[in-house]
Parts: structure tokens; C-alpha cells; sequence
């Protein structure tokens, strides 16, 4: 059978899910069960904690991707962003007479088609604002479903179902399937978008700033003329895409209809006091863990999106008190020794220099050390490689780890980790390059002073590092082995 379209089948009560380990496509897994399906899935190395996960939720799970998982015969097979179609379980898939569609569809099927979905979109800040908007809700007693691409910490999953009519979901503009290149959030059914920003991103998958463009007109011109839109008014990526909108627009950024403004920031306790204005009246004034100028705006779209569903300014104050942020989203991982260890998720030179920003107003004159990884598919390309020099700014020591694999780039198309130094360096910075993860944790470790900030940036699990430096700052400091 075709790859299904317009329609599930009836009835429905087994699904497949190939590449069930991802953490979108296990808490897919887990809004299905809790649906009332049978699940079963596929994955390779499939380990703690998504295996405990899926097993806690009765989900067996077969190793690889193998024609035989489908022997059973699954009304419905749902295919993970990561399957290929070379693999073994995807050709028998597609020679079978099995329906099957992606992720992003069968989200707009069971649990977006009725919910009035708010979806938060752009290059940068998707996860953040995704995950304040879900729990402003939330704390509004709103119940709503979300899917969110990281773990926010008041929540004990990635995604749910939800008991209300909204639904919170990161609006992606990664390619959906191996049989449909197009962005995720063309299946979401927006009816009120936040767009935070356009630039190139995914070299992998698109080849210049227009086609990323492209991706995000779309986007607009399926938002319903009864709808909303709220666009950061100040990003020129955005604000061009928007055009492509016909229904309502609330600008926010500075200067916008939406503004807010930092009242004051705790370099003590990390946080930060905000005013959000519309209008240049002050709806409230709220105290957030999330810092810096980037997470300011980034609170005041979700603070908008929330009373367009009818929160009311006053129960904001609970909402953002009480948000216990994000993992890998300044997340201070441990302090052996008065040495704060932060992770984060930054990898596009705009994200690490907002996040080198907002750290360096989270924790003042402390000195800062920038730990990056070029790791995805763009910062391991020459795409950035000028513009990587001026992330660095608030940084006062940098150490660039080794490009993550470059085996299928032209040696003329790969990122230079020795050229960014030396740029670095030219700026005034103390820079090094290390490529052993494993020597840039020793380094960190007998180079760190009590009252550091050490910020570990990468999109991945960069070899370990995060471990290892927090066990030898420990053995350093504290004695412990």
C-alpha cells in the first residue's frame, strides 16, 4: 500500500514504530499506549533510560531493522526521522502492503486535528519557548498536551497526550521522513505560531538561506486566517517569511507591540526579574531561572501565546516562578570546588554567542570558560567558519574541541577548528584547540579556579566530557575517588 496521506486505517489497534529509542519517537510511543494502542518498535542499541522507559510501559522493542518485525502484520507502521530507506525493515516496509506514514503525520492525526495547536518555530529558541508556553499552561490548570524536543525538568516526559483542547508542540524544520522531505511542522496544524527567528541551519538538508526560507512560508500559509501569529519583529529571516501570513500578527522584540524588559538579575541565585509590556504597558513583572536577553524574549512570546489562550497576566506569576527550566539549556550539571559546570545545547554561532551572553549576565564577572564542539551538520562545514570568531566575545578562555566526523565533507567544505583559534586569538581571546575529549577535561581540571564558570557547549554527548570533568574537579577539590 502507498504511503498513507489523508486518512488512518480502520480499525486501529496495532502500531509499529521504527526507531522507537529517539526521545521523540519514545514518548510517541508513550502517548500511543496511553491511547489505547498496541505498540511495538524497532531501534538498534537501545539503552538506559528509553529502554527502561519503553519496558516500564509494556512496549516490546526489537534489536535492528529487520524485515521480520513486520511478520506480525501492524495495522499501522510509523517510520522515525532516522530510518533510511536502504535499511532492511524499510524496503520490506515499502514492498509490503502495510500502511505507513512519519512521525510529524500521525501526531496531526490522532492528537492535533481537534487540540488548537500552538506551535513555537524558528532557528533558535524552539525548545525554550515550547517548554514555558506548555507549562504556563499547564500551571493555569490548562491541562495541555506537548511535544517538546528536550526535557523540561517540571515535566516527567517529553510529550503527553493532555486532558485540554491545547496542544504545545516545537514546530521543526527538519525533513520528515525518508519518503517526505518536507518540514515537520507542515503536519502540525498550527493555529497560533510563535516564529523566534530565520536563519541557515541543516546544512545537511538545505542548501542555502532561501531554501530554509522556503520551508518557513509554508509554515506561514497554512496558519488559518482565524489564527495567530506572534513573530519576533527584529529578526529580518522572520519578519520576511511572515509576509506569506494572512492572518493576525503580534510583533514582540524590542521596541514591538510585545516588549519586556530585565528588571534585575540575581548573579547569586541565577535568576532574572522581567517586566512583560504590550503597548508599553506593564503586564507583570515575573522572576524566571532562564536569563539573558534571548530568554527574555523568548518568555514574553510565550507569556503572549498564553493569554491568547486566556491566561490571565496575574497567573503568569506562578507559571515562570516556578519553571524549573530545561536539560542542556544552561543547565549547571554540578559545582565540585566552587567550579560551575554548564551544559548546554548550543552549536549555530548565534545560539553560542546569546548563551555565552546570557551566562555572562547569569554569573557576572566570575571567569568564563567557552567548551564548544562543532558537532551538527552545519558547524562542521566551513558555512560558519568566519562567523564562529565573534560567538566568543564574553567568553574569557576558549577551548574548540575537534570537528565531529567529517568523512563525507570535501577537505575544502570542512570546518577548522586550528582557524578559529587563530581568529580567536586575533581578537584577544586565549583560545586552544584539543581533539581528545578526555585532555580537554584534564585541562579544564587543573586550569579552573573556585568561582569559574565552565559552559560545555555541543548538540551531543561530546565524548563523555561533562562526566569526566565534574569527577576530576571532584578528585581535584574534594578528595573524592
Amino acid at each position: 500500500m502507498p504511503h498513507l496521506r489523508d486518512s488512518l486505517p480502520s480499525p486501529l489497534r496495532t502500531i509499529h514504530i521504527m526507531g522507537i529509542a529517539g526521545t521523540a519517537m519514545g514518548s510517541l510511543a508513550g502517548m500511543l499506549k496511553d491511547a489505547g494502542y498496541a505498540v511495538t518498535g524497532s531501534d538498534t542499541a537501545v539503552y538506559p533510560p528509553m529502554s527502561d522507559y519503553l519496558a516500564d510501559l509494556g512496549i516490546p522493542v526489537m534489536e535492528g531493522f529487520n524485515a521480520k518485525n513486520l511478520d506480525y502484520g501492524p495495522d499501522l507502521v510509523v517510520v522515525g526521522n532516522v530510518i533510511r530507506a536502504v535499511y532492511e525493515e524499510a524496503a520490506a516496509l515499502v514492498a509490503s502492503d502495510l500502511p505507513y506514514l512519519s512521525f510529524p503525520q500521525i501526531l496531526g492525526e490522532l492528537f492535533l486535528r481537534d487540540a488548537h495547536a500552538v506551535v513555537a518555530a524558528g532557528t533558535h529558541g524552539k525548545t525554550t519557548t515550547t517548554a514555558i508556553a506548555a507549562w504556563l499552561l499547564e500551571s493555569a490548570g490548562l491541562e495541555p498536551g506537548f511535544l517538546i524536543g528536550g526535557r523540561a525538568l517540571n515535566f516527567d516526559r517529553t510529550a503527553r497526550r493532555g486532558a485540554g483542547t491545547h496542544f504545545v508542540i516545537e514546530g521543526d524544520e527538519y525533513d520528515t521522513a525518508f519518503f517526505d522531505k518536507r518540514p515537520k511542522f507542515i503536519h502540525y496544524r498550527p493555529r497560533t505560531c510563535i516564529l523566534t527567528s530565520v536563519e541557515f541551519d541543516h546544512a545537511d538538508i538545505y542548501t542555502d538561506l532561501d531554501h530554509v526560507k522556503r520551508s518557513f512560508r509554508t509554515l506561514m500559509e497554512i496558519l488559518p486566517e482565524d489564527g495567530l501569529l506572534i513573530l519576533r519583529g527584529d529578526d529580518p529571516g522572520a519578519v520576511e517569511v511572515a509576509e506569506a501570513a494572512r492572518c493576525e500578527v503580534w510583533r514582540y522584540g524590542p521596541g514591538f507591540e510585545w516588549d519586556g524588559r530585565i528588571e534585575e538579575i540575581d548573579t547569586e541565585r541565577g535568576v532574572m526579574r522581567f517586566t512583560v509590556l504590550r503597548d508599553g504597558e506593564a503586564l507583570g513583572t515575573y522572576t524566571s531561572i532562564m536569563v539573558g536577553e534571548h530568554n527574555l524574549y523568548n518568555q514574553v512570546a510565550a507569556a503572549a501565546a498564553a493569554i491568547r489562550q486566556g491566561v490571565s497576566p496575574e497567573a503568569l506569576a506562578e507559571g515562570f516562578a516556578s519553571f524549573r527550566g530545561i536539560k542542556r539549556r544552561q543547565e549547571v550539571r554540578g559545582e565540585p570546588g566552587g567550579v560551575t559546570v554548564v551544559d548546554d545545547f548550543a552549536h549555530h554561532p548565534t545560539a553560542v554567542k546569546v548563551t555565552l551572553e546570557a551566562l555572562r549576565q547569569r554569573f557576572g564577572q566570575r571567569r568564563l570558560w567557552a567548551v564548544w564542539e562543532p558537532r551538527s551538520a552545519t558547524s562542521r562545514t566551513r558555512v560558519f567558519q568566519d562567523a564562529y570568531a565573534e560567538a566568543f566575545d564574553e567568553a574569557d578562555q576558549v577551548i574548540i574541541g575537534a570537528p565531529y566526523d567529517q568523512s563525507r565533507l570535501e577537505d575544502g567544505e570542512r570546518f577548522s577548528a586550528g582557524e578559529l583559534v587563530e581568529a580567536l586569538s586575533a581578537r584577544g581571546k586565549d583560545a586552544l584547540t584539543l581533539a581528545d575529549p578526555s585532555d580537554i577535561a584534564h585541562t579544564l581540571a587543573a586550569r579552573a579556579h573556585p568561582g569559574d564558570v565552565i559552559a560545555v557547549l555541543s548538540n551531543g554527548a561530546f565524548g563523555g566530557l561533562h562526566a569526566q570533568l565534574l569527577d576530576l574537579l571532584e578528585v581535584r577539590f574534594e578528595g573524592k575517588r
